[in-house]
């Protein structure tokens, strides 16, 4: 099996970085991984060529224009074809966080409605998240920036892509910063202010004293799109050195009526310019960039009046997996009224293949 793993730039499309792994995924449930049917005929397979099917895919790290830092994100540009068994299976054999599907459509559907993308992770379908969102949305600039893309056959504008989710129409806008980087920027819902969560309570699930969580606002569950409960700390020692109490975390996650997931944050960031350094830790893993949070995060600040409106809050996230994320986020207030919440930052290709796949069995 032979895997070319290509690093471009996602404004301009050139060649960065080449190189050539082999035996870089294990086959997993009859579902083979490869560049071209060269690949497929040296395996030997007795089965019809004809009877595969190839699906296009492309790797980005999202929230960075740094290759394999940010949070990475495979998708699929056209999943015609795939049932959903068979995108539950492929997101189980990336394994990453999210892996999303784009269905072309065309191009009158497409205005009217945005392109329609399909959100998994290893475990089921989800109806929004950050880094997907954008991740997607630069991928079909990046094509669409190619004239004649067999990928993309409606192409249209490329410095705004909407994408129909299961959430509903996002739009992710595209603009050069300064320095002539390209920054996607994402559109999310207006935030909706739930449950606020006891101090003393939440310090104990991170093995934390009470004094360690900041008294900047209320520790309150916010959704933009997927609900997370802020939880503001005092010192950035206190964020670099949380460790979640997985018994205690189980047993009160239980008790809950609501899912949500937690986004420690805290102002001590040591960095002029960075207005947050941020954590997402789950029972089991920690999401390097957390786009949907972040919105989340950014109207928490200014609900509670840390920040102003339209203030753009710089949240660095991911370094203590030593995957550094950089991202942006913003929303706008009119009395009491918090909307139009904007999540953005970079993204970088990495690699582009194929996957291959036997005759549907859906």
């Amino acid at each position: 099996m032979r895997w070319s793993a290509v690093t471009l730039d996602c404004h301009t499309g050139r060649e960065i970085v080449k190189m050539h792994r082999r035996d870089f995924l294990q086959t997993l449930s009859g579902v083979a991984v490869a560049m071209n049917s060269a690949a497929f005929a040296r395996a030997g397979d007795a089965s019809s060529p004809s009877h595969i099917r190839r699906f296009h895919f492309v790797h980005v790290d999202v929230f960075t224009s740094t290759p394999l830092s940010g949070n990475p994100l495979y998708v699929f540009t056209d999943a015609g074809g795939l049932c959903e068994a068979d995108m539950q299976a492929l997101a189980r054999e990336t394994h990453l966080y999210e892996t999303t599907f784009v269905f072309p459509r065309d191009a009158t559907t497409e205005r009217e409605r945005g392109v329609s993308v399909r959100i998994f992770t290893p475990e089921g379908e989800i109806p929004f998240a950050g880094h997907p969102t954008l991740g997607t949305a630069a991928v079909l600039r990046n094509l669409r920036s190619i004239q004649g893309s067999p990928l993309v056959p409606n192409a249209q504008n490329a410095s705004e892509i909407i994408l129909d989710l299961k959430i509903g129409r996002v739009p992710v806008s595209f603009n050069a910063d300064k320095s002539g980087n390209i920054i996607g920027e994402m559109t999310q819902v207006a935030p909706t202010f739930g449950a606020v969560h006891d101090k003393a309570t939440i310090a104990q699930l991170y093995g934390l004293a009470s004094s360690d969580i900041a008294d900047d606002g209320p520790i309150q569950t916010v959704s933009t799109g997927l609900p997370f409960a802020i939880v503001p700390l005092q010192r950035l020692s206190a964020l670099e050195s949380l460790r979640i109490d997985h018994e205690k975390m189980t047993a009160f996650l239980a008790r809950q009526h609501d899912k949500f997931g937690f986004y420690c944050v805290t102002r001590d960031t040591g960095e002029p310019g960075v207005t947050l350094r941020a954590r997402c830790l789950n029972l089991n893993n920690e999401d390097p960039a957390t786009g949907s949070a972040a919105g989340c995060a950014a109207t928490w600040l200014l609900r509670n009046e840390i920040t102003t409106s339209n203030q753009v809050v710089h949240i660095r996230q991911g370094i203590e997996l030593k995957r550094p994320s950089e991202i942006f986020a913003r929303a706008t207030k009119e009395g009491d009224k918090i909307g139009n919440v904007r999540v953005g930052g970079r993204t970088v290709q990495t690699m582009e293949g194929e996957a291959e796949l036997p005759a549907s069995g859906c």
